[in-house]
């Protein structure tokens, strides 16, 4: 692949890290954001096509920072030209939010020994995306309001135990999930915000994770999370994994 060719593929790449890494440093992660103030009477989704089907990958985590960050409450984009078969328009002024497509090809390569050997390559391709938020005239449908949730979720016995026997402080409150070591205490949001127990409990298991570094537990520094972007990406791979 020749460097002109390798370049487009790199550019998608750089824009996704940079917007995600940008998050972080605004202590957002997008991946770890399964809750809404709204979902207390509307649950939050993960982001859909034009035709219902969810999103995936990589896609979830750059749609949910865009509709944090824009304020979008319904959960569906389309392309332009999506929207237009609809029989919709995107208002003038509306900037696009980037989707990517990753797949493999197979190529051709000489092995070194006269004969060709097949190797899978992955690639992405970057589109762009629109909230319907964005777009006037689409059938009514897409503008419906969330509807109520009538059947409260019901929380984990067992995993409420769990945490009860750290001995972890745990308040809730607000929209944030985080772990404040000044305090040594773990903020959470609403238990009712959230779309189901299990995505409750794995926020609040990666901000346990986090509790654990203080210096009388494991001891792991956290003095420079704040500061040093690659010091806050490790801890952060830590309470991931």
């Amino acid at each position: 692949m020749s460097r002109k060719e390798e370049k487009p593929r790199v550019d998608v790449y750089t824009r996704i890290t940079d917007r995600i890494v940008a998050d972080l440093e605004k202590g957002v992660r997008p991946w770890m954001q399964p809750w809404r103030s709204r979902n207390a009477i509307g649950r939050v989704t993960r982001p859909l096509r034009h035709n219902g089907l969810p999103y995936s990958g990589m896609n979830v985590l750059l749609l949910w920072s865009e509709a944090m960050a824009r304020g979008y409450v319904s959960p569906v984009w389309m392309t332009f030209k999506q929207a237009i078969e609809l029989g919709g328009a995107v208002r003038k002024g509306e900037t696009g939010s980037t989707v990517v497509f990753a797949s493999r090809f197979t190529k051709a390569e000489a092995d070194g020994h006269g004969g060709e050997v097949e190797r899978e390559m992955p690639f992405l391709k970057a589109y762009t995306a629109f909230n319907v938020a964005q777009i006037d005239g689409l059938p009514d449908g897409y503008y419906a309001k969330a509807e109520p949730v009538r059947d409260p979720i019901e929380q984990i016995e067992e995993a409420d135990r769990f945490f009860a026997n750290t001995g972890a402080v745990i308040r809730h409150g607000g929209d944030r999930a985080f772990y404040s070591p000044g305090s040594d205490h773990i903020q959470m949001p609403p238990f009712q915000t959230f779309r189901d127990a299990a995505s409750y409990v794995a926020v609040l298991s990666h901000e346990v994770t986090h509790w654990t570094a203080a210096p009388h537990r494991v001891n792991r520094d956290l003095s420079r999370y704040g500061k040093d972007r690659s010091e806050r990406a490790r801890e952060e791979l830590i309470a991931l994994s």
